[in-house]
């Protein structure tokens, strides 16, 4: 069994939400997706919000507890091809929507001890458990290439002024590829899926304090907290998954 819970705010800076997320918990399976759109105000909001309702739709119509890994894992790119595809249709429309697109981070865990994560762009995943934080998604990003390049460091790559430049997502090609990770979850381990308004202004220590410290139901307020603190330039949204 999953216990979730999730949050969304507009930052302090930005004066629409472009952040999308849904979460789908029906023991024994738990769907959470949260998206980051870009395309301007209406474009972005829009894509986000496409991918979530197609995403889960997709997953949450067709998973079963009986289902291995691998056909998860398949479900879950698939559901990812039909996002990008339903995003490029509404495009198809309205021209003035055209170049809307939109990150995504996803995790489905269905009776087992484990997850199945896919990303597209640079929202995340974080595993958390006694012995600390781990990062499980690669982002799709300029700086992430510059960081694996040994050009810039992970520290530097927080405030680098083309961070928000991202090589990967849904809408603006006809096809997309989702990385796809299977992360162990042990009872009393957590999956954290965030946008990276969140990832931006507050450190994994920060976010593994928070979460590991008590008070489960407020410590997703608390992270805002200090990403406002920092001063929230873009939205911020994250989904927090405990296995019971």
């Amino acid at each position: 069994m999953i216990e979730t819970w999730a949050l969304t705010d507009v930052g302090l800076v930005r004066r629409d939400n472009q952040d999308a997320y849904g979460v789908y918990n029906q023991d024994p399976c738990t769907v959470c997706v949260v998206c980051d759109g870009m395309g301007g105000v209406q474009g972005g909001a829009l894509a986000s919000r496409i991918a979530v309702d197609t995403y889960l739709e997709i997953v949450c119509g067709e998973i079963r507890p009986n289902m291995s890994t691998f056909q998860i894992q398949k479900l879950s790119a698939r559901a990812v091809a039909e996002a990008n595809d339903a995003i490029r249709r509404e495009t198809e429309k309205d021209p003035f929507l055209c170049g809307m697109g939109t990150t995504l981070v996803a995790a489905i865990s269905c009776g087992e001890n484990m997850a199945v994560v896919s990303n597209v762009g640079d929202s995340r995943a974080y595993h958390i458990t006694e012995e600390g934080i781990r990062r499980v998604t690669k982002d799709h990003s300029l700086v992430e290439t510059l960081v694996d390049r040994g050009d810039i460091t992970e520290e530097e790559a927080r405030s680098h002024p083309k961070r928000n430049y991202i090589t990967r997502a849904l809408g603006p090609e006809p096809s997309t590829l989702c990385d796809g990770f299977v992360v162990p979850l042990e009872p009393g381990e957590y999956l954290l899926l965030c946008t990276d308004g969140l990832v931006s202004t507050v450190s994994d220590q920060e976010m593994y304090a928070e979460i590991t410290g008590g008070g489960l139901d407020t410590c997703l307020d608390r992270l805002l907290a200090i990403s406002k603190r920092n001063g929230a330039a873009d939205n911020v949204t994250a989904v927090l998954l405990r296995k019971l």
